[in-house]
């Protein structure tokens, strides 16, 4: 059995409204999740409330926190709903256990997880070797239509500038989206 078709067996649909939580930093969340409709934002908040946004979720995507579904900690970051989001949410150590006897589904699972490494490194890459506007561009050419509906304000933070910042990067910009 196939990822997908593990999803669409053992995942239950979860429905969430703009500014609710999937999870918040130190809570305990044993699931992994699909996006399938909608935008989710993860981000860290700080010892002094500051929040630094880790990555922004779009549809086909997957998302949870290994350190909590996994190694049983709790989860080091949030997980908001930025619109009307659907998710699948997946039991992590049902999908691990099977996964141990099921060869495609480990295949699956492994793809994935090589994926989401790799979006984790090249983020790590921009974050240590990009300008903000080389970075917003990259953001642009990775999710254009997604950008439309995020705050300029969440964008500033993604990128690690101030809103101020990004308003100047996309003034003298060619590329931009529409508000």
């Amino acid at each position: 059995m196939g990822f997908d078709e593990f999803l669409t067996t053992h995942g239950e649909e979860e429905r969430l409204a703009p500014n609710q939580y999937v999870f918040r930093q130190g809570e305990m969340d044993v699931s992994i999740y699909v996006l399938r409709q909608g935008i989710l934002k993860a981000f860290y908040l700080s010892e002094s409330g500051s929040e630094m946004i880790k990555s922004f979720v779009f549809p086909g995507e997957i998302i949870g926190s290994l350190a909590s579904a996994h190694w049983g900690e709790k989860a080091t970051f949030n997980l908001v709903a930025l619109d009307e989001s659907v998710l699948l949410k997946i039991n992590f150590q049902l999908l691990y256990s099977n996964a141990q006897s099921d060869l495609n589904l480990a295949r699956d699972v492994m793809d994935r997880l090589l994926r989401y490494g790799r979006q984790k490194e090249d983020r790590e890459r921009e974050l240590l070797t990009l300008s903000a506007e080389s970075r917003y561009r990259a953001l642009l050419e990775d999710a254009p239509d997604g950008l439309r509906r995020i705050k300029q304000k969440d964008i500033a933070r993604y990128l690690g500038i101030t809103p101020v910042a990004l308003s100047r990067i996309r003034g003298k910009s060619k590329i931009q989206y529409l508000e």
